[in-house]
């Protein structure tokens, strides 16, 4: 089963180190009896690790504001007069060190973010599923695409049985003018397609997928015998 968005989300922060402690525990437990999970906090680590690599030690600069403070107290003590501005002064200090502070982690946060969001978008998704129902029922049909194998699986749900007859699977797109077929569909086990490599990945992921009742075996002509029972789009399950 592949992961969904959320918990890919989760396993990137989980090695970044952002995710809060009841967090990480749970997904600490969840990738012991969750291959993928694991997988893909392990597949996150390996695409921050350049990121850690690459980040050379600085030497701090040297600290001039206890000089400054300093220098800012015995001005108070000597000029009382000036006192008013003094503390003006030291307010607008520590108004500018919380402020220095703040941009250096937003400054950080929007790198790390910056890199998680350019890392996800290099991959994209690659794995897809389909619901083929009848508007308003309950699923007959799910298929699920990925897109690096161009293997389709397709597995019955809630289809009735076609008696005497097959059900037959279709890619339907302007792009490829005529619906091609996909092959028949088994009425009790997963069918494993991989005709899906030959179409270009765009018509694959945009195309309209339908089950025809056909005569048994599949159309004699290479073209649906009668409309469509059952229809669906693919949609994205992966970054």
């Amino acid at each position: 089963m592949s992961l969904t968005p959320d918990d890919d989300a989760a396993a990137a922060e989980f090695a970044l180190g952002t995710l809060d402690p009841s967090e990480r525990a749970t997904l600490a437990a969840r990738r012991l009896r969750e291959p993928e999970l694991d997988a893909a906090i392990r597949d996150w680590e390996a695409r921050l690790s350049p990121l850690a690599d690459a980040t050379q030690p600085i030497e701090p600069p040297v600290d001039h504001l206890p000089a400054i403070e300093a220098r800012i107290q015995a001005a108070a003590k000597s000029v009382p007069s000036r006192s008013d501005g003094v503390v003006t002064l030291q307010r607008r200090l520590a108004r500018w060190r919380a402020a220095a502070v703040a941009a250096s982690s937003l400054a950080a946060m929007l790198a790390v973010g910056v890199f998680v969001r350019e890392a996800t978008r290099a991959t994209g998704p690659r794995e897809f599923v389909a619901v083929l129902e009848k508007t308003g029922d309950s699923p007959a049909f799910i298929a699920s695409v990925n897109l690096d194998s161009g293997q389709l699986s397709v597995r019955p749900v809630g289809a009735p049985p076609a008696a005497d007859k097959s059900y037959e699977l279709w890619i339907i797109d302007a792009k490829l003018g005529a619906p091609r077929s996909l092959g028949v569909l088994d009425d009790d086990a997963v069918t494993r397609n991989p005709r899906l490599a030959s179409f270009d990945r765009a018509v694959v992921t945009d195309a309209t997928y339908a089950v025809t009742v056909e005569p048994k075996g599949g159309s004699p002509t290479g073209q649906p015998t009668s409309a469509p029972v059952f229809v669906g789009k693919l949609v994205a399950v992966e970054p």
